[in-house]
């Protein structure tokens, strides 16, 4: 069994599933995937389903009733990570903007010592590609409004691609985490700061996805401004 499991939340990613499956099954590591599925209506689930065949006790899945949010996915992600015994745990997009090439660059950031290692585009030797100026802008400095309200020094503090030890899920109050978008990530570091947990920021380039829909919206960036108001007094 695989000592690593990367979390995929899917919704309409039927233009990316089955490439993202087969670029991860191909790397050197063993890694299995846990996709998250939120009753996808272009039929994501089913290519799946697929794909399970293929690669047998390697790619899971779990499909809820509806479009419940991304944090959820990703909560209810770790819950069955911790119940299987994954001793490493991923957060990872379906659309390509993360390099599943660096899973492995996390993964030994993790084992080398880190409790949290996180793929960081505002670190040294982190970028973005094919983002417009204004989007670069408006992700940075929402980082610096991060780190300036909750006094943390992570660079990149929306950033989605992250492993985790299985003991920092564990000790974090998952339920006490209802957040959806950016505001989930941003208080999932938050809480591994505040329990003492090690943290690495590993640089990546970060590339805008090519296929599919982006899911942000204006509701996302609200959450996460107010947001990390709330975080300070949450108990986490």
């Amino acid at each position: 069994m695989s000592d690593s499991i990367v979390i995929i939340p899917t919704y309409n990613e039927i233009e990316n599933v089955e490439r993202m499956t087969r670029k991860v099954m191909s790397l050197e590591k063993d890694f299995h995937i846990l996709y998250v599925d939120d009753n996808s209506p272009d039929g994501t689930a089913a290519q799946i389903q697929t794909l399970q065949q293929e690669f047998p006790g390697r790619i899971f899945l779990e499909s809820r009733t509806g479009k419940l949010g991304l944090g959820t996915a990703y909560i209810h992600g770790f819950k069955w990570s911790i119940k299987n015994e994954y001793d490493f745990i991923f957060e990872m997009d379906c659309d390509f903007s993360h390099n599943p090439d660096d899973l492995i660059r996390l993964y030994e950031a993790c084992v080398k010592g880190a409790d949290v290692s996180i793929g960081s585009r505002y670190c040294k030797g982190g970028k973005v590609s094919n983002w417009p100026l204004k989007r670069i802008l408006m992700s940075y400095f929402a980082s610096v409004y991060v780190r300036i309200i909750l006094f943390i020094s992570i660079k990149d503090t929306t950033a989605g691609f992250k492993c985790y030890r299985r003991k920092v899920l564990e000790t974090i109050k998952l339920d006490a985490i209802h957040f959806k978008g950016y505001a989930f990530q941003i208080c999932m570091k938050y809480a591994a700061v505040r329990h003492g947990f090690k943290i690495a920021e590993v640089p990546i380039t970060f590339v805008d996805r090519l296929y599919g829909v982006s899911k942000m919206s204006a509701g996302i960036f609200k959450e996460a401004f107010w947001g990390v108001w709330k975080m300070r007094k949450m108990k986490l």
